[in-house]
């Protein structure tokens, strides 16, 4: 198993569209093979010292998946290139970390 954190950096005001498109993307992508977790993240606020905002220009994406193979199965589904094509004028920067367990 692996975990992704996937962090999308947004232009200024575009939270509100980007989120319109991605929450209908989430069911088809947790019905991919291999995928264990996909859930969309924004900040909270909370009164933990050590805790850093990402700001609101910013969408996390915690992911889990069976594999790396079936992370990049995932990035060649119809679903994944209608909804790159969608988002393309919406965000400055998309990162990666793929992670596996300790």
């Amino acid at each position: 198993m692996i975990h992704v954190v996937a962090t999308i950096e947004l232009k200024p005001g575009c939270r509100k569209a980007y989120l319109d498109v991605l929450l209908k993307n989430v069911a088809p992508v947790k019905a991919e093979k291999g995928c264990l977790a996909y859930a969309p993240t924004i900040d909270t606020d909370t009164d933990i010292a050590v805790h850093e905002k990402a700001g609101d220009d910013v969408v996390t994406i915690i992911e889990a998946w069976d594999s790396v193979d079936a992370l990049k199965q995932h990035f060649t589904q119809p679903h994944m290139l209608a909804y790159r094509e969608k988002v393309k004028d919406l965000f400055k920067k998309i990162s990666i970390r793929v992670l596996k367990p300790a």
